[in-house]
């Protein structure tokens, strides 16, 4: 075989075809455009922009711009188009979503290593290498085939997550650290409501705005087990009470009492700097899950590393199933790009396209594959989502929670420091690339 075959030209794909074809590897690039569109698509063009036209931040103090900054030094063929077709939006990257596309539909037809290959497929060859970037709507027969490739406990079809706020960013003068009852490690984080806050809070809540459903996902059904908090508010006023926000057992030790209600936080990562809002799986749009929790005293100026999100999303277990270089644990030759590997979000799905179409191209070659390492955005996105120790799997964006913090302290603040990991990463992958030959 000489060849690499690309299921898929979405962003993880097209990125995904783009660096194979890079390292001089032939590629087969199938896509079932203009066959069959899926409920979210309606260009016949590759990369396509279903929801926002925005990349976000471009700033080095910030993830995502440092993770814009590493692709763009790994030339992507994303961070090109999006540069080429960039319009104004102050300090974030947004694009005019037709030229971006169309773009990266002309580069990718026109490349010499590259065979476009209209078809829709219901299955691969697992003997050949592949990089399967079906999206998070892939569904029908390549669903089937993919789990039945995984074990169908290893394939989700709902996404169901809590909001995950930066520790950095809780108010600990309105929190606390303790264990209900105090039993084992006092390892929540609780964070107290009068009644009066609580009343603010409850009303917000109940009224806030809920992120419109799609036609790919308007059936879900609402389960017990993973209930949205808004949902449960709306059941009664004492719902919450006795459910998420249920106070007893937790002596605030600024009042000796409990309070009227408390939040609590759970350690999200190994390194202590990510929590999730227990129990707070939600269906609002961001920037109302932004209003309403910030009005819980302790998360006033919380910064959201994750929303929570509840929609129909087919991800698969990648830490029980893939390795930072984003193949199969237990077969190299397929590897996997895209939302379904458990990243969220257009850049990162891009990312993740990157990393598989290097490793797969160096592979056909018989060259070792690149772990870029949580020293970079790029990296540390990788080793998220295959880090066996990562329990309730969820999709993740880009965010310092998972990057490797510096060795050493910066003085002058979260932004000195932010901008300080961020010349890292620029400087790790820059090394990357010459160890390399990228």
């Amino acid at each position: 075989m000489n060849s690499i075959n690309v299921i898929g030209a979405g962003l993880a794909g097209c990125e995904a075809a783009w660096q194979a074809a890079r390292q001089g590897v032939k590629v087969k690039l199938f896509e079932m455009k203009p066959h069959r569109f899926s409920p979210a698509h309606k260009s016949q063009n590759m990369a396509e922009l279903v929801c926002s036209n925005s990349l976000r931040s471009d700033s080095l103090e910030n993830a995502v711009g440092i993770l814009k900054a590493e692709m763009q030094e790994m030339s992507s063929i994303i961070m090109e188009s999006a540069f080429e077709n960039r319009v104004p939006a102050g300090s974030c990257l947004a694009v005019d979503r037709e030229g971006f596309s169309e773009y990266i539909t002309k580069k990718i037809s026109s490349h010499p290593n590259i065979e476009v290959v209209n078809e829709e497929l219901y299955s691969f060859d697992t003997d050949s290498i592949t990089v399967v970037a079906t999206g998070p709507l892939t569904d029908g027969k390549m669903s089937e085939f993919i789990g039945t490739l995984l074990k169908s406990e290893s394939l989700y079809f709902f996404d169901a997550a809590a909001p995950i706020v930066e520790k950095e960013s809780v108010d600990f003068s309105s929190a606390f650290i303790a264990s209900r009852w105090g039993k084992g490690e006092a390892a929540y984080i609780n964070c107290p409501l009068t009644r009066e806050e609580y009343d603010v809070f409850y009303n917000a809540l109940i009224t806030a705005e809920e992120a419109k459903l799609h036609g790919f996902d308007e059936d879900l059904k609402v389960f017990e087990g993973c209930m949205p908090v808004e949902v449960m508010a709306k059941r009664g006023y004492e719902t919450l009470l006795f459910g998420p926000m249920k106070p007893v057992g937790l002596v605030d030790p600024k009042t000796g009492k409990e309070a009227y209600a408390t939040v609590q936080l759970r350690q999200d990562n190994a390194e202590g700097t990510m929590y999730n809002i227990v129990g707070f799986q939600t269906h609002l749009t961001f920037p109302e899950q932004k209003r309403v929790f910030s009005l819980i005293p302790a998360l006033k100026d919380a910064n959201f590393l994750r929303y929570g999100v509840m929609h129909r999303n087919t991800f698969i277990n990648s830490p029980r199933n893939l390795t930072c270089f984003y193949n199969l644990k237990d077969n190299e030759k397929v590897f996997f790009a895209g939302q379904m590997t458990g990243v969220e979000g257009y850049l990162e799905s891009a990312s993740s396209g990157l990393v598989a179409g290097i490793n797969a191209a160096r592979l056909l070659k018989g060259e070792s594959l690149i772990d870029f390492t949580n020293s970079t955005a790029i990296g540390a996105l990788a080793n998220y989502i295959s880090n066996p120790s990562v329990t309730n799997f969820q999709p993740m964006n880009v965010n310092f929670g998972i990057i490797a913090p510096l060795d050493k302290k910066v003085k002058g603040g979260k932004k000195v420091r932010n901008a300080a990991i961020g010349q890292r990463c620029i400087e790790k992958i820059k090394a990357v690339k010459e160890e390399y030959g990228l």
